[in-house]
Protein backbone atom coordinates (compact mmCIF):
# COMPACT_ATOMS: atom_id res chain seq x y z
CA UNK A 1 0.00 0.00 0.00
CA UNK A 2 1.43 3.30 -1.07
CA UNK A 3 2.42 5.19 2.01
CA UNK A 4 2.65 9.32 3.48
CA UNK A 5 6.11 9.21 1.45
CA UNK A 6 4.58 7.85 -2.12
CA UNK A 7 1.44 10.00 -1.66
CA UNK A 8 3.66 12.99 -0.93
CA UNK A 9 5.96 12.24 -4.01
CA UNK A 10 2.73 11.69 -5.90
CA UNK A 11 1.45 14.94 -4.64
CA UNK A 12 5.04 16.63 -5.85
CA UNK A 13 5.37 14.74 -8.73
CA UNK A 14 1.73 15.86 -10.67
CA UNK A 15 1.54 19.45 -9.42
CA UNK A 16 3.66 21.16 -11.73
CA UNK A 17 1.30 19.67 -14.42
CA UNK A 18 -1.60 20.39 -13.03
CA UNK A 19 -2.14 23.47 -10.68
CA UNK A 20 -3.79 26.63 -12.42
CA UNK A 21 -5.29 24.29 -15.55
CA UNK A 22 -8.48 23.87 -16.67
CA UNK A 23 -10.24 20.81 -16.31
CA UNK A 24 -11.47 19.96 -19.70
CA UNK A 25 -13.26 16.37 -19.10
CA UNK A 26 -13.21 13.96 -16.26
CA UNK A 27 -13.66 10.13 -17.80
CA UNK A 28 -14.78 7.31 -15.62
CA UNK A 29 -14.37 4.09 -16.82
CA UNK A 30 -14.85 2.81 -13.60
CA UNK A 31 -16.91 3.99 -10.97
CA UNK A 32 -16.94 0.98 -8.48
CA UNK A 33 -13.91 1.86 -6.28
CA UNK A 34 -14.01 1.43 -2.77
CA UNK A 35 -16.58 4.25 -2.70
CA UNK A 36 -18.98 4.73 -5.73
CA UNK A 37 -17.72 8.05 -7.73
CA UNK A 38 -20.58 10.32 -7.47
CA UNK A 39 -21.83 11.67 -10.92
CA UNK A 40 -21.46 15.24 -8.95
CA UNK A 41 -17.89 14.96 -10.34
CA UNK A 42 -18.56 15.47 -13.82
CA UNK A 43 -19.29 19.23 -12.35
CA UNK A 44 -15.86 19.83 -11.99
CA UNK A 45 -15.70 20.50 -16.72
CA UNK A 46 -14.40 24.11 -16.87
CA UNK A 47 -13.29 24.42 -13.34
CA UNK A 48 -9.59 25.43 -12.62
CA UNK A 49 -7.04 23.52 -10.32
CA UNK A 50 -6.21 25.75 -7.61
CA UNK A 51 -3.95 23.48 -5.61
CA UNK A 52 -3.27 20.31 -5.00
CA UNK A 53 -2.67 19.41 -0.73
CA UNK A 54 -1.80 16.48 0.89
CA UNK A 55 -3.87 14.56 4.30
CA UNK A 56 -2.77 11.87 5.90
CA UNK A 57 -2.54 9.45 2.80
CA UNK A 58 -5.21 11.51 0.56
CA UNK A 59 -4.84 13.86 -1.94
CA UNK A 60 -6.78 16.74 -1.90
CA UNK A 61 -7.52 18.92 -5.36
CA UNK A 62 -8.61 21.99 -4.82
CA UNK A 63 -10.93 23.14 -7.85
CA UNK A 64 -12.23 27.07 -8.32
CA UNK A 65 -15.69 25.48 -6.39
CA UNK A 66 -15.17 22.04 -5.25
CA UNK A 67 -12.80 19.42 -3.96
CA UNK A 68 -11.66 16.37 -5.46
CA UNK A 69 -10.12 13.94 -2.73
CA UNK A 70 -7.94 11.04 -4.12
CA UNK A 71 -7.00 7.61 -2.45
CA UNK A 72 -4.53 5.41 -4.31
CA UNK A 73 -5.69 2.43 -1.79
CA UNK A 74 -3.85 -0.80 -2.09
CA UNK A 75 -2.61 -0.67 -5.56
CA UNK A 76 -3.66 3.10 -6.96
CA UNK A 77 -1.19 5.05 -8.81
CA UNK A 78 -1.32 8.58 -10.77
CA UNK A 79 0.57 9.37 -14.16
CA UNK A 80 0.91 12.23 -16.39
CA UNK A 81 0.01 11.40 -19.68
CA UNK A 82 -0.64 12.48 -23.16
CA UNK A 83 -4.82 12.95 -23.75
CA UNK A 84 -4.11 10.73 -26.39
CA UNK A 85 -3.09 7.96 -25.41
CA UNK A 86 -4.65 5.04 -25.36
CA UNK A 87 -6.08 3.46 -21.71
CA UNK A 88 -5.15 -0.16 -20.46
CA UNK A 89 -7.18 -2.42 -18.50
CA UNK A 90 -7.23 -0.52 -15.20
CA UNK A 91 -6.89 2.87 -16.27
CA UNK A 92 -10.22 3.33 -14.37
CA UNK A 93 -10.27 7.66 -14.02
CA UNK A 94 -9.34 10.08 -16.06
CA UNK A 95 -8.55 13.84 -15.25
CA UNK A 96 -8.16 15.75 -18.85
CA UNK A 97 -6.89 19.14 -18.92
CA UNK A 98 -7.72 21.35 -21.61
CA UNK A 99 -3.75 21.76 -22.09
CA UNK A 100 -3.48 18.42 -23.65
CA UNK A 101 -2.05 16.86 -20.30
CA UNK A 102 -4.40 13.74 -18.56
CA UNK A 103 -3.54 12.81 -14.30
CA UNK A 104 -4.45 8.76 -15.39
CA UNK A 105 -5.74 6.83 -12.01
CA UNK A 106 -4.45 3.01 -12.43
CA UNK A 107 -5.88 0.76 -9.72
CA UNK A 108 -6.07 -2.76 -10.49
CA UNK A 109 -7.53 -3.71 -6.73
CA UNK A 110 -10.27 -1.02 -7.02
CA UNK A 111 -9.67 -0.35 -3.37
CA UNK A 112 -8.71 3.55 -3.87
CA UNK A 113 -11.18 6.05 -4.17
CA UNK A 114 -11.83 9.78 -5.69
CA UNK A 115 -14.29 11.36 -3.70
CA UNK A 116 -16.56 14.35 -4.56
CA UNK A 117 -17.00 17.42 -2.27
CA UNK A 118 -18.29 21.25 -1.50
CA UNK A 119 -15.72 21.49 1.59
CA UNK A 120 -13.16 18.84 2.78
CA UNK A 121 -14.16 20.14 6.68
CA UNK A 122 -17.49 17.82 5.80
CA UNK A 123 -15.43 14.90 4.72
CA UNK A 124 -15.99 12.34 7.36
CA UNK A 125 -13.21 10.12 5.81
CA UNK A 126 -10.66 13.22 6.81
CA UNK A 127 -12.26 14.26 10.38
CA UNK A 128 -10.99 12.33 13.52
CA UNK A 129 -7.39 12.07 12.32
CA UNK A 130 -4.16 12.91 14.10
CA UNK A 131 -1.49 15.01 13.55
CA UNK A 132 0.81 15.26 10.61
CA UNK A 133 4.28 13.64 11.40
CA UNK A 134 5.89 16.57 9.91
CA UNK A 135 4.03 19.37 11.23
CA UNK A 136 5.37 21.25 14.06
CA UNK A 137 2.79 20.37 16.04
CA UNK A 138 3.91 16.70 16.18
CA UNK A 139 6.30 17.15 19.20
CA UNK A 140 7.71 14.91 22.39
CA UNK A 141 5.31 16.53 24.30
CA UNK A 142 2.21 15.98 22.31
CA UNK A 143 2.92 12.43 22.92
CA UNK A 144 3.87 12.10 26.28
CA UNK A 145 0.59 13.50 27.09
CA UNK A 146 -1.09 11.03 24.64
CA UNK A 147 0.37 8.25 26.52
CA UNK A 148 -1.34 8.52 29.88
CA UNK A 149 -2.62 5.40 30.71
CA UNK A 150 -1.93 3.84 27.48
CA UNK A 151 -0.29 -0.13 27.95
CA UNK A 152 -0.15 -1.48 24.20
CA UNK A 153 2.88 -1.35 22.14
CA UNK A 154 4.73 1.76 20.71
CA UNK A 155 4.73 0.08 16.80
CA UNK A 156 1.11 -0.07 17.14
CA UNK A 157 0.25 3.12 19.06
CA UNK A 158 2.52 5.06 16.43
CA UNK A 159 0.47 3.72 13.00
CA UNK A 160 -3.07 4.73 14.68
CA UNK A 161 -4.09 7.01 12.78
CA UNK A 162 -5.95 9.30 15.35
CA UNK A 163 -2.58 10.02 16.71
CA UNK A 164 -0.52 10.46 13.78
CA UNK A 165 -0.92 10.11 10.43
CA UNK A 166 1.16 8.40 7.77
CA UNK A 167 3.41 6.77 9.83
CA UNK A 168 3.24 2.81 8.04
CA UNK A 169 4.47 -0.52 8.75
CA UNK A 170 7.61 0.41 7.41
CA UNK A 171 8.51 3.47 8.86
CA UNK A 172 7.32 2.80 11.89
CA UNK A 173 9.89 0.00 12.44
CA UNK A 174 12.52 2.41 10.96
CA UNK A 175 11.64 5.13 12.94
CA UNK A 176 11.57 2.89 16.05
CA UNK A 177 14.73 1.58 14.99
CA UNK A 178 16.49 4.96 14.99
CA UNK A 179 15.44 5.94 18.14
CA UNK A 180 16.64 2.75 19.88
CA UNK A 181 13.56 2.40 20.94
CA UNK A 182 11.85 -1.34 21.49
CA UNK A 183 8.82 -2.15 18.96
CA UNK A 184 7.19 -4.21 22.37
CA UNK A 185 7.65 -1.03 24.74
CA UNK A 186 4.11 -0.06 26.14
CA UNK A 187 3.54 3.22 25.37
CA UNK A 188 3.29 4.39 28.26
CA UNK A 189 6.52 3.37 29.63
CA UNK A 190 8.58 5.95 27.64
CA UNK A 191 10.22 9.13 28.88
CA UNK A 192 10.07 12.17 27.47
CA UNK A 193 13.34 11.93 26.18
CA UNK A 194 12.78 8.53 24.03
CA UNK A 195 9.55 10.80 22.72
CA UNK A 196 12.07 13.18 21.83
CA UNK A 197 14.42 10.49 19.93
CA UNK A 198 11.39 8.96 18.30
CA UNK A 199 9.47 12.29 17.11
CA UNK A 200 13.14 13.27 15.58
CA UNK A 201 13.41 9.84 13.89
CA UNK A 202 9.76 9.55 12.56
CA UNK A 203 10.67 12.79 10.88
CA UNK A 204 13.57 12.19 9.19
CA UNK A 205 12.64 8.70 8.21
CA UNK A 206 9.99 10.24 6.49
CA UNK A 207 11.67 13.23 5.24
CA UNK A 208 14.71 11.03 3.66
CA UNK A 209 12.14 8.85 1.92
CA UNK A 210 10.02 12.14 0.15
CA UNK A 211 13.10 12.88 -0.87
CA UNK A 212 14.63 10.24 -2.41
CA UNK A 213 11.10 9.48 -3.98
CA UNK A 214 9.12 6.71 -1.57
CA UNK A 215 9.67 3.52 -1.00
CA UNK A 216 9.68 0.84 -3.40
CA UNK A 217 6.23 -0.94 -3.41
CA UNK A 218 5.66 -3.64 -5.88
CA UNK A 219 2.48 -1.71 -6.62
CA UNK A 220 3.71 1.85 -6.36
CA UNK A 221 5.32 3.91 -9.08
CA UNK A 222 5.82 7.65 -9.20
CA UNK A 223 3.86 10.09 -11.87
CA UNK A 224 6.82 9.33 -14.04
CA UNK A 225 6.41 5.69 -13.99
CA UNK A 226 9.83 5.60 -12.37
CA UNK A 227 9.68 3.83 -8.98
CA UNK A 228 11.25 5.10 -5.56
CA UNK A 229 14.60 4.30 -4.23
CA UNK A 230 14.14 4.32 -0.36
CA UNK A 231 14.07 0.86 -0.60
CA UNK A 232 18.08 0.54 -0.68
CA UNK A 233 18.59 2.14 2.00
CA UNK A 234 16.24 0.47 4.53
CA UNK A 235 17.60 -0.25 7.84
CA UNK A 236 15.97 -3.30 9.42
CA UNK A 237 12.11 -3.52 7.46
CA UNK A 238 12.49 -7.12 5.31
CA UNK A 239 15.93 -7.78 6.96
CA UNK A 240 14.86 -11.00 9.27
CA UNK A 241 18.04 -12.79 9.93
CA UNK A 242 20.34 -10.75 8.20
CA UNK A 243 23.18 -8.55 10.30
CA UNK A 244 22.22 -5.29 12.23
CA UNK A 245 24.01 -2.86 10.06
CA UNK A 246 25.46 -1.40 13.75
CA UNK A 247 26.08 -3.96 16.06
CA UNK A 248 26.19 -7.17 13.53
CA UNK A 249 23.30 -9.28 15.71
CA UNK A 250 20.95 -10.72 13.55
CA UNK A 251 17.68 -8.44 12.99
CA UNK A 252 13.95 -10.54 14.51
CA UNK A 253 11.33 -10.62 13.09
CA UNK A 254 7.92 -10.87 15.68
CA UNK A 255 4.25 -10.19 14.70
CA UNK A 256 2.70 -7.01 16.45
CA UNK A 257 -1.48 -5.56 15.71
CA UNK A 258 -1.40 -8.54 12.80
CA UNK A 259 2.00 -6.27 11.26
CA UNK A 260 5.71 -8.20 11.09
CA UNK A 261 7.73 -5.78 12.73
CA UNK A 262 11.40 -5.57 12.40
CA UNK A 263 13.98 -4.90 14.80
CA UNK A 264 17.26 -5.51 16.39
CA UNK A 265 17.34 -6.41 20.32
CA UNK A 266 20.54 -5.17 20.80
CA UNK A 267 20.18 -1.70 19.84
CA UNK A 268 16.37 -1.71 20.86
CA UNK A 269 15.78 -1.20 24.16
Amino acid sequence: MPELPEVETSRRGILPYLKGQIIKQVVVRQPKLRWPIDVAISDAQGQIIIDIKRRAKYLLLQLTQNWIVIHLGMSGSLRIVKSNQRPDKHDHVDLVLENGVTLRYTDPRRFGSWLWTNSIDDLKQLKHLGLEPLSEEFSANYLFEKATNRNIPIKSWIMDNHIVVGVGNIYASESLFMAKINPHRKVNSLTLNEFERLVTAIKQVLTKSIEQGGTTLKDFVQSDGKPGYFVQKLQVYGREGEKCLICKSDIKSHRIGQRNTFYCEKCQK
